[in-house]
C-alpha cells in the first residue's frame, strides 16, 4: 500500500454513486470532459470502513453537520466505502445525509489513495480499510492525506486544519 503525501496528483477515478450514477473526480473537482475547468472546487474524499455501523454513522453525520461551511469554503464532501449503491442509498436517507456516497466495491479507488491495506483490530493485524480523508485542490493535486483517522472529532480537526470557521 502507498499512502498519498501532499503535492502527489490524485489518482483519477469514476464510481457510481448511491443512486447508480457514474461519478469521477474530475466532474467533482469542476473539470468537464474537454479538460476546461469551471473555476474548480476542492475535494474532500473520505474513506469509511461500513454505512450504518456507529463509528462511520458518526463520522458521515460530522460531515452532513460540516457541509454548508465546508461548501461555503469551497469544498465538496464525498464518502467512499466498499457498500453496494442500495446500501449506500439506504444509509444517506437514514440518516439525512446530502453528499454523494460513491461504491467502490473491489476496493481498488481505496488502494490508490493508500486507505486498504494492514491495521490493527482489537489487537490482530488484519486487511481492509484504513479510515482516511484525502482533500484534492482544484487541480488535481493533493494538498491532505490523513490516514488512520479517528471517527469521532475528525470533522472538527479537519475544518481547523482547513481553516473552515
Amino acid at each position: 500500500m502507498t499512502k498519498l503525501s501532499p503535492g502527489a496528483a490524485a489518482p483519477d477515478f469514476t464510481l457510481v454513486d448511491q443512486d447508480e450514477r457514474p461519478v469521477s473526480l474530475r466532474e467533482l473537482r469542476g473539470v468537464d470532459a474537454a479538460g476546461e475547468s469551471g473555476g474548480g472546487r476542492s475535494v474532500i474524499l473520505f474513506f469509511y470502513p461500513a454505512a450504518m455501523t456507529p463509528g462511520c454513522t458518526k463520522e458521515a453525520c460530522d460531515f452532513r453537520d460540516s457541509l454548508a461551511p465546508l461548501q461555503e469554503a469551497g469544498y465538496a464532501v464525498v464518502g467512499i466505502s466498499r457498500d453496494a449503491p442500495a446500501k449506500l442509498r439506504a444509509f444517506r436517507e437514514r440518516d439525512g445525509l446530502t453528499y454523494d456516497l460513491l461504491s467502490d466495491p473491489d476496493h481498488a479507488v481505496h488502494e490508490a489513495y493508500g486507505a486498504w491495506g494492514e491495521k490493527s483490530n482489537y489487537g490482530k493485524t488484519v486487511v481492509g480499510v484504513i479510515r482516511s480523508t484525502i482533500v484534492v485542490d482544484p487541480s488535481g493535486t493533493v494538498t491532505h492525506a490523513l490516514y488512520n483517522v479517528k471517527a469521532t472529532g475528525h470533522v472538527a480537526r479537519l475544518r481547523a486544519l482547513l481553516e473552515v470557521g
